[in-house]
């Protein structure tokens, strides 16, 4: 994905879904006063399940706004307030997240809540195809940044940023495996060899915690903003499912993102073949260098991301299968799950550290 273009005078076009300039103007203007200048015009920036995120700019300024999905039914699964709450508490870190400028609880605004944050020019990427140009040096010293950057977020103590009450570590890996068993029955409508198996194991090797730190819950490198000439991490992005409890699992899903899926014409890919991206063993070999933490259990966390994964893409291939889905690479997800749980299973079996209890 390509950055986002620059402010300026724009071509006339219809408000995008979910955003009322105007209203969001006038609500800006009452809350704070002087900081637009002008009229407000916005894009949409991400569509689909997630939360939505706007470009808003006032021809000389940007913004960024963040609301849940239109005609979304769960509140607690797109929560402004959490995403404000852990911005605003990072903010003052080493961690990098754009500024929170203003949160509004209001749904008469724009019909639900939302918040405003400062516009961080940079770049996410999304395939190896998109880090190519940056040669095999680059590409190595933006993965290693990641890298950094997570070791520095696992580094706050929640207390001293007002995150103490952000999440409940306490039995936070068997919650997790509780709630992703629950999702899998929820898009049951064929058997998947092996996945009963996979979250079986994983439940008996439960590993011990670490102590808890603010996690991101779905860290990659399409998450966060590159950019600058050294290729730095601008903004860590898509909070939306952050919380307290066990570190290990952002680094399970940062190895498994950086792990080559040899799926040619697939619609998921991760970056893990560009040129020069370091291999999983030097990702785990630099976070367990900077941070200090024993990461001997990392391929239980992995093993779990490879089974979180497949329950997503078999929930996805469920909704093609009722068709509820719209686009194109959806009749193939379906094949992808098996691999998925493959992946699973052989990175739990290559698991050696003792399991709890």
């Amino acid at each position: 994905m390509s950055t986002v273009p620059p402010p300026g005078p724009q071509p006339a076009a219809a408000p995008p879904p979910g955003l009322d300039p105007e209203a969001l103007r006038a609500y800006l203007d009452r809350e704070r006063p002087g900081l637009v200048a002008g009229p407000l015009s916005a894009r949409l920036i991400e569509g689909g399940r997630s939360n939505l995120t706007y470009d808003v700019t006032d021809g000389s300024s940007r913004w960024v706004v963040r609301r849940p999905p239109l005609g979304h039914v769960l509140a607690t699964a797109h929560d402004m307030k959490r995403e404000f709450r852990v911005i605003s508490g990072l903010h003052p870190t080493k961690v990098p997240v754009p500024a929170p400028v203003l949160l509004c609880e209001d749904e008469s605004v724009l019909g639900s809540p939302f918040y405003v944050m400062e516009f961080v020019a940079g770049t996410p990427y999304r395939t190896a195809e998109e880090l190519a140009p940056l040669g095999p040096g680059r590409t190595r010293a933006a993965v290693l940044g990641l890298v950094d950057t997570l070791v520095e977020l696992h580094a706050v103590e929640p207390e001293s940023v007002g995150l103490g009450d952000f999440g409940r570590p306490d039995g936070f890996l068997d919650r997790q495996l509780r709630r992703w068993g629950k999702q899998l029955d929820a898009s049951r409508n064929r058997e998947l060899a092996g996945i009963d198996e996979l979250h079986a194991a994983l439940g008996r090797a439960l590993p011990d915690s670490p102590a808890p730190t603010v996690v991101h819950g779905d860290y990659r490198l399409d998450n966060v903003l590159i950019g600058g000439p050294d290729d730095t991490i601008r903004a860590v992005l898509d909070w939306e499912m952050s919380t307290l409890g066990d570190p290990l699992t952002d680094l399970g899903l940062l190895v498994m993102y950086g792990t080559k899926l040899d799926l040619p014409g697939s619609p998921i890919s991760t970056t893990a073949s560009a040129a020069g991206h370091p291999t999983a063993d030097e990702i785990v070999a630099r976070y367990a260098a900077a941070s200090g933490r024993d990461v001997s259990a990392v391929n239980w966390y992995t093993a779990f991301a490879w089974f979180k994964l497949a329950v997503i893409l078999e929930g996805i291939h469920y909704r093609y299968t009722l068709g509820q889905t719209v686009g194109a690479g959806f009749d193939r997800i379906g094949e992808l799950v098996p691999v998925f749980i493959q992946h699973g299973l052989t990175t739990l079996a290559t698991l050696t550290t003792p399991q709890k209890g």
